[in-house]
C-alpha cells in the first residue's frame, strides 16, 4: 500500500515473515530498537536487531512469588506476558548524573553536559505498560517541575504495543484497573499477535509516525475474519485474569483502615527487600548522592533510584520517619492505591502483577486489599479467623 494512503480506522495485517521489515523501518528512522530478549536465562528487555532476537517460542509461567520460562511448542513472537523489567529504565534512568562542577580560582564552574538523548522504538509494550508510561507522565511532564531527559526521551520515543491475546500472567490484574488487556491509545503501533489459522499480525495505527512507518514495510487490509479472530484472542485474555482488585471506594477504603490489624499480619511475612517497588513500571523513588574528589577541585550530583522499603530513606536527623516494617508496607500500599490519586489524580497501579510474581515471600497486593475489605471492622479477634 503507498504512503498517504493509510487510515488509522482500519486494522491491516502484517505477516509474520515481514517483522523484520518492521524493525528495518524503525532503524532507518535512527531508532535504537529495544524489545524483550532472552539474556542468559532470564526475559530482559533490551537492544534488539533482528526478529530472532525476540524470545520466539517462549512463554512464562507467573504465580506470586514464582517465574519460570518454558517451552510453547510454536513459533509465537510475542507469546509471554511481562518480566521484572519495564520501561522505565530508558526513559528515566536508574543512575544519572545531574551536574557536575570545578574548582575555578574562587568560584566554582558548573560544567556544561551536552548530551544527545537516545531515539528509542520500544517493541512489545503491553498495554498495563502503556498505561504505566502515562503515570509516569503525570509525575515527570504534567506538575509544576518536569524532567528534562525524560521529557526529551518521552518526545522521541516510537512505541510499538502486543496486545495480550489468548492468555494472561497468573498474576496481572488489568481488567480490575482498566489497563488492559487491549492497548486503546499511547502507541504508535499496536500488534496482535494470531496463531489461528496461520500465523500473522493484526496492525492497528495510533499516530501519523505509526502510519508513516507501517507505509514502509509490506502489508494489507485485514480481511472481517482475521479482525474476529484478533478481537477473540484479545477477549480470551480478559476473561482469564490471573487476580481481580475490587477498586470500588479503594482510596476512602485504605484511609479509613490506617490502624487495621492486617498490617501487622501483613509486617511479620514482609522481608522489606524492596523487590516491588523495583520492578513496579510506575515508581520512582530515588535518592541524591552528593561526592567531591579528593583534591576538593571537582564535585558532582547524582541521582540514583532508591526504595521506599529501606529505613534509610525515610530518615531524618535524629531516626528513621518509618521504622518498622509495618509502616513501610503501608505507605507503599497506600501511597499505590489511595494517595497517589490525590498527588496525580490516577491510581499508581495499573495491574500488571510484577509486585506479586517478585516478591520472595507471594505477598499479594489485591489479597490484602480483599482482607482489609472483608474485615474492616471487625474485632481484631475475626480478622484474624479466631472468633
Amino acid at each position: 500500500m503507498p504512503p498517504g494512503t493509510l487510515q488509522t480506522s482500519d486494522r491491516f495485517v502484517l505477516e509474520v515473515q515481514d517483522f523484520q521489515e518492521l524493525l528495518t523501518a524503525l532503524q532507518r528512522r535512527g531508532c535504537l530498537t529495544v524489545g524483550p530478549s532472552l539474556r542468559d536465562g532470564h526475559f530482559v528487555y533490551d537492544e534488539i536487531a533482528t526478529t530472532a532476537d525476540l524470545p520466539v517460542g517462549w512463554a512464562d509461567e507467573q504465580e506470586a512469588g514464582a517465574f519460570r520460562l518454558r517451552s510453547r511448542g510454536d513459533r509465537a513472537l510475542f507469546g509471554y506476558g511481562v518480566g521484572q523489567q519495564s520501561w522505565k529504565q530508558f526513559l528515566f534512568p536508574p543512575r544519572r548524573q545531574l551536574w557536575q562542577a570545578r574548582r575555578e580560582g574562587s568560584g566554582w564552574l558548573v560544567v556544561a553536559q551536552e548530551e544527545e538523548q537516545p531515539r528509542f522504538a520500544f517493541i512489545g509494550v503491553r498495554a498495563c505498560d502503556l498505561a504505566a508510561l502515562e503515570v509516569q507522565d503525570r509525575v515527570f511532564l504534567k506538575g509544576t517541575y518536569q524532567d528534562p531527559v525524560y521529557q526529551e526521551r518521552r518526545a522521541r520515543a516510537f512505541v510499538v504495543a502486543v496486545n495480550c491475546a489468548g492468555r494472561t500472567c497468573g498474576t496481572c490484574f488489568c481488567v480490575s484497573m482498566g489497563t488492559g488487556p487491549r492497548a486503546t491509545r499511547g502507541f504508535d503501533l499496536a500488534l496482535t499477535e494470531v496463531l489461528a489459522g496461520g500465523h500473522f499480525l493484526v496492525v492497528e495505527v495510533g499516530s501519523a509516525a505509526g502510519a508513516e512507518v507501517l507505509s514502509q514495510v509490506p502489508h494489507r487490509l485485514a480481511a472481517p475474519g482475521e479482525q474476529e479472530a484478533a478481537d477473540r484472542a484479545v477477549a480470551a485474555t480478559a476473561a482469564s485474569m490471573g487476580r481481580v482488585l475490587d477498586t470500588s471506594g479503594i482510596k476512602e477504603l485504605l484511609y479509613r483502615n490506617y490502624e487495621h490489624p492486617r498490617w501487622d499480619e501483613v509486617a511479620g511475612r514482609c522481608l522489606t527487600c524492596g523487590n516491588c517497588t523495583m520492578v513496579c513500571p510506575t515508581c520512582f523513588c530515588h535518592t541524591l548522592e552528593d561526592a567531591t574528589d579528593l583534591t576538593g577541585a571537582e564535585a558532582e550530583r547524582r541521582r540514583r533510584m532508591d526504595v521506599c522499603f529501606t529505613v534509610d530513606f525515610s530518615y531524618l536527623h535524629g531516626g528513621s520517619v518509618r521504622a518498622t516494617p509495618r509502616s513501610r508496607y503501608r505507605q507503599w500500599l497506600t501511597h499505590k492505591l489511595a494517595t497517589w490519586i490525590d498527588q496525580f489524580g490516577c491510581s499508581g497501579c495499573v495491574g500488571c502483577g510484577r509486585c506479586l510474581t517478585w516478591c520472595p515471600v507471594a505477598i499479594d497486593i489485591t489479597e490484602e486489599v480483599r482482607a482489609i475489605r472483608e474485615t474492616e471492622g471487625l474485632p481484631k479477634e475475626k480478622e484474624h479467623g479466631q472468633g
